[in-house]
């Protein structure tokens, strides 16, 4: 008898299945027998703390005070199902051909349920917009609970919504147009794809599923990435030096100081030449140095905040006149890098110490007071946590870090990436910017615990003495050196409407930028993509909101409206210099060895 599936030309051949299945199945086995012989080798690699994160403390706050009051209970589930009675008679209608308007749309930009059967299927339009409607339902309940703490109600909000954004229907595969037409047009070979995806992401995370974000055989630093010509000057254990090779005939007297955060490695500033911002700052007739800070391991467990400062930009200083002869530079810090330039600034003030002539801050909290969703990972509980992990090894991975900054747009960094690589069974796409996304680096254990517990948790940064570096006591007030600050509207790490209460702290002149996008992208925008939008000139009062107001909206990206700043600094031009014809010789060809060390 024939069999019904034999005429079907989406059935996979059965042998060919079969030898997938297989060798998937001893996949499998070989990632268990490798996760469960790294458990025998490090039994203490986990926390001892079930709820490392403090979870479930503010959920049963928030629990507790909601059944306080079972009548604001009893109306948001009457309001709930008086939507579903509206959803199912639109829905009814719909089936029998008649024509209604959705009870709930997703908002704009939600790419989740872009594909046309979300609108044009009556089933799908009521499978989006009943989740949506219990979406909706869900945050708004635990939002309108009373008498939690701030603290408590921004973390039951923010894993509310991961919850949410995890029990999508565009998640699974019986509720996920896109991926069940695919399903059934390739009889499942999407799926199979998928899963011999998630082993290899398995195995490269060592048990732990790490979400391939891109091709990563796509991009080698120095061939396609990290382009800029330079040369290595100058290294220590922290940190190297690179100067970038001149494309002007002349540049400007004071050379540019970059010091990127070490939470990630400098090349997001270096990526490819059409989007390079180090390549366009030469272009422009800078002579730059960027810090290329090091990859920590064991050895780095003791680096301190304060051995940043001097080993870092205060070691550069020096370097740069030896390179240069000039003693005087403009210089940038980038997020953390920035949080070390305005610390450091307050340092040198103290010390009389004036070769920056000129700060420019990319996306910096120096009052940590409101940072964003970022505070929800910042108290007792969790940072001991952390601490506990950090010191048994003497640094915090980067995958930690990393997994919380993806949490932050779970469903643009997580589960988009789910869908498409293991439901859809597709490769990632190359993309530069993701590349160095998933190039993650390890934090100093030392140095990590006094960044969260001074400044996320304490706020000390700001308080004047609230910190000591090198015997001085910081007070950023004292800042006399023109500030150029640069932040981005829907900045989820550096919220900008907190960025910019610096402009009130500093004692100089300051300039306050804000850019179209976020705390990357806003800040990668180069002049010939003409994306996005940035405003300037607005009145520096407390408020940001006030500042906005006032502020003039300019199409395009902020790059050359930054230029025009920094020449009003120093607009002196010199014959430009090459690498290593000053007093420092060249080590290595950028982008170096530092920034290529991976773990």
């Amino acid at each position: 008898m024939t069999n019904p599936a034999d005429n079907n030309p989406n059935t996979p051949d059965p042998v060919v299945l079969s030898r997938k299945l297989s060798e998937i199945a001893v996949h499998s086995q070989k990632i268990v027998a490798d996760f469960l012989a790294r458990q025998q080798q490090d039994p203490q690699g986990m926390s001892t703390n079930a709820d490392p994160l403090n979870i479930a403390k503010a959920f049963m706050e928030m629990t507790t005070k909601l059944m306080s009051d079972p009548v604001k209970v009893y109306q948001a589930q009457l309001e709930l199902w008086q939507n579903y009675i509206d959803l199912w008679r639109n829905s009814t209608m719909r089936f029998f051909g008649g024509e209604s308007e959705p009870v709930i749309e997703p908002i704009k930009g939600d790419k989740r349920f872009s594909d046309p059967a979300w609108q044009e299927s009556a089933v799908f339009d009521f499978i989006k917009q009943s989740y949506l409607l219990t979406a909706r339902w869900i945050r708004s309940t635990v939002q309108d609970v009373d008498g939690l703490t701030a603290k408590d109600a921004q973390k039951v909000d923010f894993y509310t919504r991961q919850f949410i954004d995890a029990m999508s229907p565009s998640n699974f595969v019986a509720t996920n147009p896109e991926v069940l037409r695919l399903t059934i047009e390739t009889g499942g070979e999407n799926l199979l794809r998928g899963l011999e995806n998630m082993l290899e992401d398995l195995e490269r995370g060592k048990g732990k599923i790490a979400i391939s974000m891109t091709d990563y055989d796509a991009f080698a630093m120095g061939k396609n990435i990290a382009l800029t010509k330079g040369k290595v000057v100058f290294q220590n254990n922290l940190m190297q030096l690179i100067q970038y090779e001149p494309t002007t005939k002349d540049a400007f007297k004071r050379p540019l100081m970059i010091i990127p955060p070490w939470i990630n490695k400098y090349y997001i500033l270096d990526l490819q030449d059409k989007n390079s911002f180090i390549k366009w700052a030469v272009d422009q007739g800078h002579t730059v140095f960027i810090l290329s800070w090091a990859n920590p391991n064991e050895s780095h467990a003791n680096i301190t905040f304060e051995d940043y400062m001097t080993l870092g930009p205060l070691t550069a200083l020096e370097q740069i006149e030896k390179a240069t002869g000039e003693k005087e530079v403009n210089a940038i810090g980038y997020c953390l890098g920035g949080t070390l330039l305005s610390a450091m600034l307050a340092y040198m003030t103290v010390k009389k110490d004036t070769r920056i002539k000129s700060a420019t801050y990319f996306t910096t909290l120096v009052d940590f007071s409101e940072p964003g969703e970022l505070g929800i990972f910042i108290d007792d509980e969790q940072i001991g946590a952390l601490e506990e992990k950090m010191n048994k090894k003497g640094y915090l991975e980067g995958s930690e870090m990393a997994s919380t900054f993806n949490m932050l747009r779970s469903n643009d960094l997580i589960w988009s990436f789910v869908v498409n690589n293991y439901l859809l069974g597709n490769e990632p796409f190359p993309f530069d910017l993701l590349y160095w996304n998933s190039d993650s680096t390890r934090l100093p254990a030392k140095m990590h615990s006094f960044y969260l517990r001074n400044m996320y948790q304490k706020n000390l940064l700001i308080k004047k003495g609230g910190i000591t570096l090198k015997d001085v006591p910081i007070d950023v007030s004292i800042i006399e050196t023109p500030s150029f600050l640069l932040s981005t509207i829907e900045d989820h790490i550096a919220p900008w409407k907190t960025t910019y209460t610096a402009t009130q702290l500093y004692k100089g002149d300051v300039t306050f930028c804000l850019a179209g996008s976020g705390h990357i992208a806003g800040v990668i925008n180069p002049p010939a993509k003409q994306k996005y939008c940035y405003w300037s000139g607005g009145k520096q009062e407390k408020s940001p909101d006030a500042w906005l107001k006032t502020a003039t909206k300019t199409d395009g990206s902020w790059w050359p409206h930054w230029q025009k700043w920094i020449e009003k600094q120093s607009n002196t031009k010199v014959p430009a210099r090459e690498v290593g014809k000053g007093g420092l010789k060249a080590i290595e060809a950028a982008p170096g060895s530092y920034v290529a060390v991976k773990y």
